[in-house]
């Protein structure tokens, strides 16, 4: 019979949709990726392929989700305080959880 309601289906399903927490990040966590990325910012030109995992708010519910984008940064913008892929994929620095780059060997 609930069938029969216009979207209840749909209403279900996104209500057992599960989203994750944004994790807080303790001191040390927030040091290594400041180091990280200034790291980056001053070898912007070298830069081998990067990995950032970082997490993406969720448009209907609270939570969201962590994901990990791979490439080549093209910049890091302090005003906008975001990391710019060569895609033009835009990642926010707040929402950062790990950055993982060959050329961090370097600097471990």
């Amino acid at each position: 019979p609930f069938a029969a309601l216009t979207g209840y289906d749909e209403a279900v399903i996104e209500t057992a949709r599960l989203t994750d927490s944004k994790l807080e990040l303790d001191e040390y966590t927030k040091e290594e990726l400041n180091r990280k990325l200034n790291f980056l910012r001053e070898n912007i030109d070298n830069l081998s392929e990067t990995s950032i995992t970082y997490f993406v708010p969720d448009k209907k519910k609270a939570g969201g989700k962590y994901v990990t984008k791979k490439g080549y940064i093209k910049k890091i913008r302090e005003f906008e305080s975001d990391v710019v892929f060569d895609d033009d994929t835009e990642v926010l620095i707040d929402d950062i959880l790990y950055i993982e780059s060959s050329l961090f060997v370097e600097i471990e």
